[in-house]
């Protein structure tokens, strides 16, 4: 059952988005009841947390079992005693998985509120506190220490030091104000820091502030089955095309035993630094970071041999990811999606362009995977048959692990092909919360498959490049 409103999405968005959910391979593979209904829960799923917090180990440094303890020790504190397992994954290895507790819906609501932005709110919901540059307003006379209410602005209308808000805002649970009202919107200047610490979250997972940090790397699962299946191996040379912040490039890295070349590449300065942040974190060295847009990566001229860097020369990569840019509707939780569909119809053209790049930068033989953290079909199922149409020499390949659904009808694809694909599908559930009694009463095997099902959506193809030219 819904605890929050299903997501909602401007007009034209939502009109664009109801047909590809609609469609008549769908409607005549399923029903036009049973497609509606897919459709509806997925919009409930979507303004939820996953039912799971999903952490990566760096086994470069340490291995699972030493950090499933360590973890385990660190939940135990924070949930002050309250019995939460971590869970390793059968099919992932390297991953722990902690069930998140709620909606808790018993949680006393205090006079004295702090309204956070859409963004702040949603990591909240996913185990965060609450983050000064966060915080939209509070009452008018919140003290350091006082007990507040948290509520999410998910649709921006809230004015920055408002002293109260009427619209639209979500109760994210309770914390205690690290400062004052006048403390927070001084003239002096954004402050950084701690600003509510939350003790009563409508969800509860674990904070991982300062947590373990070269130890663990915060990813959605299927972000890390993404690296399994493109399986890089030590010695390789292997290329990340759309890569900040850099978890799945620290992961192919790690998969590698930091052996051989990783190069991870984004047009944004910023995010380029924070993986090169990550990957010294994790203690990583084989990867190289540079600042470049993946669609002028091919170099069209000789390069020099010294040269590193972008463009590269054609065949250059024995495997190739592309985590490619995307309308990012499968991200969770999410209650206001605020693109138009002039951007959501944006990122077809660009994803093409990156993908025909990753075709020339591939090595015969060589492995190319395409993933979004999107559901709609034109980004997905629509990109791989247009692939496959447009280069001969790609053929799509079974994944492992498939843990996913298979792909989506509606792009013309075979039965055969969609099997292939990997999709992963939050309406697939019955959206429902946990508890306490029923984690205790739960076997780990329903657990697991609870965790592969009600996750992030996403999806993943993969293809191989023949050698014959």
């Amino acid at each position: 059952m819904s605890f929050f409103p299903k997501i909602s999405f401007q007009y034209d968005v939502e009109e664009y988005l109801a047909k590809v959910f609609r469609n008549k391979e769908l409607i005549t593979a399923l029903g036009t009841q049973e497609a509606e209904n897919k459709y509806q829960s997925l919009l409930s799923h979507l303004s939820h947390p996953p039912a799971f917090t999903t952490v990566r180990v760096n086994t470069h440094l340490a291995s699972v079992k030493i950090v499933k303890k360590l973890l385990f020790e660190e939940i135990q504190k924070q949930f002050k005693g309250l019995h939460v397992p971590v869970l390793e994954h059968p099919k992932l290895q390297d991953i722990l998985l902690i069930p998140v507790i709620g909606p808790r819906r018993d949680l006393k609501k205090h006079a004295s509120e702090v309204i956070v932005g859409a963004q702040c709110g949603y990591a909240v919901l996913r185990g965060a506190h609450v983050y000064v540059p966060g915080i939209v307003s509070t009452s008018r006379f919140m003290k350091a220490g006082d007990l507040v209410s948290v509520y999410s602005d998910i649709e921006g209308r809230c004015k920055r030091g408002a002293k109260e808000f009427d619209g639209v805002k979500i109760f994210l649970g309770n914390g205690i104000s690290e400062l004052s009202r006048s403390e927070i919107f001084s003239s002096s200047g954004p402050l950084k820091g701690l600003g509510v610490r939350m003790i009563e979250p409508v969800y509860l997972s674990p904070s991982f502030d300062n947590v373990l940090p070269s130890h663990l790397f915060l990813q959605n699962l299927p972000s890390v089955v993404v690296s399994h299946i493109l399986n890089p191996q030590p010695g390789e040379k292997i290329l990340d095309m759309c890569a900040a912040p850099g978890g799945k490039t620290t992961h192919l890295a790690t998969l590698m035993h930091d052996q051989g070349e990783v190069i991870a590449m984004d047009k944004i300065a910023n995010k380029v630094k924070k993986i090169k942040q990550n990957a010294e974190l994790l203690q990583l060295n084989c990867i190289k970071a540079f600042c470049y847009d993946g669609t002028k990566a091919l170099s069209v001229e000789t390069r020099e041999d010294k040269q590193e860097g972008p463009p590269f020369l054609p065949e250059s990569f024995d495997r190739i990811l592309l985590d490619a840019p995307c309308s990012g509707m499968g991200q969770r939780p999410n209650m206001a999606y605020s693109s138009t569909l002039k951007e959501v119809t944006s990122y077809q053209p660009l994803q093409r362009k990156l993908f025909t790049v990753a075709v020339k930068l591939l090595k015969p033989g060589g492995v190319l995977i395409y993933s979004t953290c999107t559901i709609t079909l034109s980004e997905n199922e629509e990109q791989v048959a247009w692939a496959l149409k447009t280069f001969p020499c790609l053929q799509l390949h079974p994944q492992e692990p498939h843990i996913g659904g298979e792909g989506m009808k509606g792009a013309g694809l075979s039965l055969d092909q969609l099997k292939l694909l990997q999709r992963f599908d939050p309406s697939a559930l019955t959206l429902q919360g946990m508890d306490i009694n029923s984690l205790q009463d739960s076997r780990e095997d329903d657990l697991i498959s609870l965790a592969n099902k009600d996750c992030i959506g996403f999806f993943i193809a993969k293809f191989i490049k023949s050698n014959s030219k």
